[in-house]
């Protein structure tokens, strides 16, 4: 079995794969502590999920919080059998050509999801959302290359921002909201978050289309990531793949 692991800067998000996902756990960036913490962390999710962690064969790691992956790869080492993991990065990339001088400035979580989508929808131009701390987009041409992406606060640094730089705003949960007009502080903040990450979607594929002469057809759309749930009603993306990152990092192992 093979073990995935997404480091975010809000949560870790893993992956246990045999042929298929398995298992999905989350874990709060934030309260990582020891190696030895982690570690137990990871043996107890297996554990009560009936998934014996000795069968476990390959860790595969996105990470875009550095200062955590030595507690990280220590904890695979003491924890899952010895195992040293396998870490994303540009030099690692499959699949994928990054059309860009400074690619080691891409997030592995970009090039995660890149990997997954041309896998999933090879010969195509995509443009792949991830929806987690910040919402990024990234545009991947029909000849594989990774030509750039898009970066933006996501829904909870949004709503974060409102509450904690005013004075009357308060927190509130995300969703996604019945009316574009909310009645209430309440559903007015909520619908400001929900609506302004879908126009930056719209805006976006729209931009796309035009820069890179793309017809609707001749591109699509996925979205990804802890908030990608709130947009499954709606006819902006072609399909919503949460796991996708996930996915990137099974194929490089």
């Amino acid at each position: 079995m093979i073990l995935c692991l997404d480091i975010g800067n809000s949560n870790l998000v893993g992956g246990v794969f045999k042929d298929q996902l398995l298992l999905q756990f989350r874990h709060d960036t934030k309260k990582i502590g020891t190696s030895d913490e982690l570690g137990i962390f990871l043996r107890s999710v297996l554990r009560e999920n009936e998934i014996d962690y000795k069968e476990i064969t390959k860790i595969g790691i996105a990470s875009v919080v550095p200062y955590i992956d030595y507690t990280i790869r220590a904890a695979c080492r003491k924890y899952i059998c010895g195992i040293d993991p396998i870490f994303l990065n540009s030099n690692t990339a499959i699949n994928i050509k990054i059309a860009r001088k400074n690619h080691h400035e891409i997030g592995a979580d970009l090039i995660a999801g890149a990997i997954a989508a041309k896998g999933l929808f090879a010969n195509q131009n995509i443009l792949v959302f991830d929806f987690g701390t910040a919402t990024t987009a990234c545009f991947i041409n029909k000849d594989s290359e990774f030509i750039g992406a898009s970066i933006a606060p996501g829904l909870r640094l949004m709503m974060e921002s409102l509450h904690g730089s005013t004075a009357k705003l308060q927190s509130v949960n995300i969703v996604a909201p019945k009316t574009a007009i909310g009645t209430h502080t309440k559903t007015a903040i909520q619908s400001g978050v929900y609506f302004s990450q879908l126009g930056f979607a719209l805006q976006i594929i729209n931009g796309t289309k035009q820069e890179f002469n793309l017809n609707n057809e001749d591109l699509v759309v996925v979205a990804t990531g802890g908030f990608s749930y709130l947009f499954a009603n709606n006819k902006v993306f072609d399909h919503i793949i949460p796991e996708l990152v996930l996915l990137g990092i099974k194929t490089i192992l």
